[in-house]
């Protein structure tokens, strides 16, 4: 019979496993040599727009990040259900004063990159530095912006002198924005271009075939607290989820996760086959639609109020998602601490009427002409039944005549951080589980989208001030008003919060914990065990 494993939301948005079924999990240094496939429908793509996907300067996505968090290594990292960053290259580090402007770590001893090249703290410093001077467009420089500049008192000791106080950065470091790169290796001032990486993460790209494959291995120089449960994965490519379902079914993948559709979801929750297990969980995921704020036609804040009053996210969750995504009402998702229904708490359900009044009010009489931008479908993505279904109830009032566009995604995202759409839709995975996440990345002012909306009230006070709380709860009112704030001026308009589902074979174990807050496929908590 199938096995669903049913997940709760442990704090901030890091699941803790509840396991129904049988099977068994243990930890090991490299487990099975037959490789453990994982099948996945993200699509990484070398092109012009980005010449060097997998160089941590230039890639801010999941599918990048996949790769990232499993091949190079940071200063620290999150343990198995913990939402408390904890050492990885790391011995120990701590704040230096109680102002939080100084953040120090020290090394592990004998720390080694995947091709045996000493890792010291030079490494550290030239990789955070670099990430700042490359300054990738719609890279995720941003992340440690708030870096003023790094020291290097001995090959084991690094200090980060910070712009401000901070009670993330200690997250930040736990993300491949501070992934630590050779300095032998890589360039101080340009991207690593081609389909190579050297890490010293606990594994090692063997191989990558764009588009069809890419080939890990344990790597044997890694010094972490992770612990490998297999020595070899093998990341398999595909451009429909169906295909990618069939091969799990015909066990010539073990594992699939990011995407399936939503029909493939509900398949998968009513079957009853032996050979395959689902793992359902609570996500971070939040989905928005961004609103140029500069571009005409929604320059008036009354058109985008009179959008958020149109919206109806039951209908997409329920029609477009059949139900395996939740409503959302603000932009930071329930589950992290600091949420609040802003959007419902200032528009209620759905109006056309109040729409228009709002609309007539500000002296629109005709159609407000709009066009949504989204990214390409791939595998099982439903970008452009979603952006459809947003136009039909923006019609359907009669006060809007919408279009929309689709786009390939380096293409898209450098078009959106160039501020040439007028809307786009986006899927934001968080980088930690911090409602600081959810704000600042796009409403800080170094945002990575480049986004010309501005909130002083955000960027100068409640950013800066909730950062100085170390306890994160009591940073909620702070956030709370951030909310409001949004909710109010709409710079953008939540959608919804999905779920997290990842999909294996009877006899792979480890799945319970496969996937973190980010939707990342941490390879190393996957086995091979019994079926049954």
């Amino acid at each position: 019979m199938n096995r669903k494993l049913l997940m709760l939301p442990a704090l901030v948005g890091v699941m803790a496993p509840l396991v129904t079924g049988c099977g068994t999990s243990s930890g090991g240094s490299g487990g099975s040599s037959k490789a453990i496939v994982v099948g996945t429908t993200d699509s990484i793509e070398l092109t012009k727009d980005n010449p060097a996907p997998l160089d941590p300067a230039t890639s801010y996505d999941s599918a990048t990040w996949n790769i990232f968090y499993n091949t190079f290594q940071m200063l620290l990292t999150y343990p198995r259900g913990s939402t408390t960053p904890t050492p990885d290259a790391a011995k120990e580090c701590h704040y230096l004063d109680v102002t939080g402007l100084t953040y120090q770590c020290t090394l592990q001893d004998g720390l080694q990159f995947s091709n045996g090249h000493p890792l010291t703290s030079e490494d550290v410093k030239f990789s955070v530095d670099r990430m700042k001077k490359i300054n990738f467009s719609a890279g995720p420089a941003s992340l440690i912006s708030g870096v003023k500049s790094v020291a290097t008192p001995d090959p084991k000791t690094v200090t980060f002198h910070l712009k401000a106080a901070d009670a993330t950065f200690p997250a930040k470091l736990a993300t491949p924005a501070a992934a630590i790169v050779d300095h032998q290796v890589y360039d101080a001032d340009k991207p690593y271009e081609g389909w190579k990486l050297v890490g010293s993460g606990p594994y090692t790209l063997d191989s990558f075939d764009e588009g069809k494959k890419g080939v890990f291995s344990k790597n044997d120089h890694y010094k972490g607290q992770l612990k490998l449960n297999n020595s070899r994965v093998e990341l398999r490519m595909f451009d429909d989820s169906t295909k990618m379902q069939a091969a799990l079914k015909a066990g010539s993948i073990d594992v699939m996760s990011r995407t399936l559709s939503p029909d493939q979801i509900n398949s998968l929750q009513e079957s009853t086959d032996p050979d395959i297990k689902l793992t359902e969980s609570p996500g971070g995921e939040a989905r928005y639609l961004f609103l140029n704020t500069d571009a005409p036609g929604l320059k008036s804040q009354a058109v985008r109020q009179a959008m958020a009053r149109v919206i109806d996210r039951q209908a997409i969750t329920r029609d477009v998602y059949k139900r395996t995504a939740e409503p959302l009402y603000s932009v930071v998702p329930q589950g992290i601490t600091g949420h609040v229904n802003s959007f419902f708490n200032a528009y209620g359900d759905p109006s056309v009427s109040a729409a228009r009044s709002v609309l007539r009010a500000a002296g629109f009489t005709g159609k407000v002409p709009l066009t949504i931008n989204f990214r390409r479908d791939t595998g099982g993505t439903m970008n452009q039944a979603e952006a459809e279904e947003i136009k039909r109830q923006l019609d359907a009032s009669g006060l809007f005549d919408v279009q929309v566009q689709s786009e390939q995604w380096n293409a898209f995202l450098k078009a959106a951080s160039q501020r040439k759409y007028q809307i786009f839709a986006i899927s934001w995975l968080p980088d930690f589980p911090d409602p600081d996440n959810y704000i600042a990345p796009f409403f800080d002012k170094d945002n990575f989208l480049n986004l010309p909306y501005q909130s002083a009230q955000i960027e100068n006070q409640i950013l800066p001030q909730t950062r100085k709380q170390a306890q994160r709860s009591t940073a909620s009112a702070g956030f709370g008003n951030a909310q409001k704030i949004i909710a109010h001026d709409v710079p953008l308009l939540p959608l919804w919060q999905g779920k997290q589902y990842i999909a294996a074979r009877s006899d792979i174990t480890g799945v319970e914990w496969a996937l973190n807050s980010s939707t990342t496929t941490q390879f190393w908590e996957l086995g091979r065990g019994v079926a049954g």
